[in-house]
């Protein structure tokens, strides 16, 4: 079977949960990838075929995103021109994680299709939401990267067609301890800004900047990396705490490994605001913004030991039997990839 995938390439949550898929997919069918976006810094590890802008966003330095630079860099013409000259006839099925140009070309040409993302999770009526939901940004994610059939990814199986959170090899394996640090991950804000803050809570920090571009460097209490990812889940899985986004993969990684979690909703992001939701409803505490009342709220949590342990199983065999369930050949695949052991930390055989 010959498959296309479409990656989103803005941040790096896509990336990588689409790097433990392909570990399954790529034995069971023939799969070229596409990728998106350039903003992201983590290695999908697998060829990419194509390259491409996309339809993505900039990260800002005040809490949320930077639309200037976002409308600046987006040419309407090349997406679409992108979208027709996808070849999408000659694959067997499209997958798309949230991403519009393989997801537009396969529907504006009749190809068979799946969306695999947690954006895709949104069509349930079930995931949490605020008590005032956003119609418009519903029909953004409805529409950004449409198709037929669709496999969701939330914090909890809301629906028929949603999965718990796909959890990386290298947490799963990682060496889990506790040395008293908080690691930050919060790449809408400026390092500068944050340092000062956490500066002044005497605790040890280490930060992980999408705008810091040098070496590590410490700045009293606080540590500043660039982006790394190696580094990052080394602080992930010997760290206390960790206050990052309410975006999907680190608060499900964090839950998954039993850490302290607190999280900041990016400002006017409709899909944070609802993870932010969910997030609370398990007792997780959320700060809506890092204005007044913030640095309390953060000592409160820093002296808390409420931790909410999530057994999130290994599901991908499961994801990718119906992925391939999608295809007009799936009646003619007799292979079967049997839900391998874990081993006493969860990790599985898989290269």
């Amino acid at each position: 079977m010959k498959v296309l995938f479409g990656i989103q390439g803005t941040g790096n949550g896509h990336i990588s949960r689409c790097r433990e898929l392909l570990k399954y997919l790529l034995r069971r069918a023939d799969v070229d990838v596409l990728v998106s976006g350039y903003h992201h810094e983590v290695d999908l590890g697998f060829d990419v075929k194509y390259k491409l802008p996309g339809l993505g966003f900039t990260f800002g330095k005040r809490g949320g995103i930077d639309y200037w630079n976002s409308i600046k860099n987006f040419s309407p013409y090349k997406l679409l021109s992108d979208i027709y000259k996808i070849p999408v006839d000659k694959y067997d099925l499209v997958v798309s994680d949230f991403e519009p140009i393989t997801a537009w070309s396969a529907k504006l040409r009749g190809a068979p299709s799946v969306s695999l993302s947690h954006q895709a999770a949104f069509l349930s009526p079930n995931i949490p939401r605020p008590e005032q939901t956003n119609r418009i940004q519903e029909l953004i994610i409805k529409w950004y990267s449409p198709s037929p059939a669709h496999i969701g990814l939330h914090f909890q199986e809301y629906d028929d067609f949603i999965f718990t959170p796909i959890i990386r090899e290298e947490i799963r394996s990682a060496d889990v301890r506790n040395r008293g640090h908080y690691t930050v991950y919060l790449p809408s804000y400026d390092y500068g800004f944050l340092s000062g803050l956490f500066r002044k809570i005497d605790v040890k920090w280490e930060v992980f900047s999408k705008h810091h571009k040098g070496g590590p460097y410490e700045d009293s209490n606080v540590t500043v990396y660039p982006v790394n990812n190696g580094e990052f889940v080394r602080s992930l899985s010997e760290c206390e705490g960790i206050l990052c986004n309410a975006g999907f993969e680190t608060p499900a990684e964090t839950l998954y490994l039993g850490k302290k979690l607190m999280v900041v909703p990016m400002r006017r992001q409709y899909e944070q605001q609802c993870n932010a939701e969910a997030l609370e409803r398990l007792g997780v505490p959320v700060a809506r913004d890092m204005g007044k009342g913030f640095e309390n709220k953060l000592c409160d949590w820093i002296n808390s030991n409420f931790v909410y342990n999530a057994n999130y199983k290994n599901n991908l065999p499961l994801i990718v039997e119906r992925i391939l369930d999608c295809s007009p050949k799936a009646d003619a695949l007799n292979d079967y990839i049997p839900e391998p052991e874990l081993n006493k930390n969860g990790a599985t055989g898989a290269d």
